[in-house]
């Protein structure tokens, strides 16, 4: 009669690891079943643009932005360049909605010739950067194989590069809430601001 408490005492205990085994697993399992399903949200809600440069025109081409994902974007700046320079040689700012499952294009003209020059033959780069959800993003770069001989655009190729994601330019918790190229304006008001011009 005197082991009947202690044969209790530990049947209750193996009882008790076992259910904590058993809740120790369910937890991980729920845990694995909602970070899929974030992930899997985000993959299905994540803006993403492609990108297209095309010849219209030995002296002007156009650029089409289409929407891939669901969400709709808030483009706010093209960006072209030269592959072999580190900056864009030409920043265009716009302010053009688009809809998800919708192409948006507009003539480049000049602008295109602007980055190019007179006379050249390798790969440009284009890039937007738009809002979507409160955030701002920036796509990859587009490339593109280009020839421009006397001021005439003889080929306009895209190049067949796998393009990433787009990338948000800062964190979904920033307290300053001034994006990347708004801080590059400021400064560059300051800096303008603070120079002494002396006439000559």
């Amino acid at each position: 009669m005197a082991y009947i408490p202690l044969i209790a005492t530990v049947v209750t205990t193996v009882v008790s690891l076992v259910l904590v085994r058993a809740t120790l697993r369910y937890t991980a399992s729920s845990d694995r079943s909602l970070a899929l399903a974030r992930a899997q949200f985000e993959r299905e809600w994540a803006p993403e643009l492609h990108l297209k440069l095309e010849r219209l025109s030995g002296s002007d081409a156009k650029i089409l932005a289409t929407n891939l994902a669901k969400i709709s974007v808030l483009m706010q700046m093209v960006q072209l360049r030269k592959v072999s320079m580190a900056v864009p040689s030409l920043r265009s700012f716009i302010n053009e909605p688009l809809v998800g499952g919708t192409t948006w294009s507009e003539n480049l003209g000049k602008r295109l010739f602007a980055c190019t020059g007179e006379d050249y033959e390798g790969q440009i780069a284009v890039s937007i950067t738009f809002y979507a959800a409160g955030r701002m993003y920036r796509t990859d770069w587009f490339r593109f194989q280009v020839r421009v001989q006397d001021g005439q655009l003889l080929r306009l190729d895209p190049v067949n590069i796998s393009a990433r994601r787009a990338r948000p330019l800062e964190p979904r918790n920033n307290g300053s809430g001034r994006t990347e190229f708004v801080r590059d304006v400021v400064t560059g008001a300051a800096k303008t601001r603070d120079t002494v011009v002396v006439p000559s």
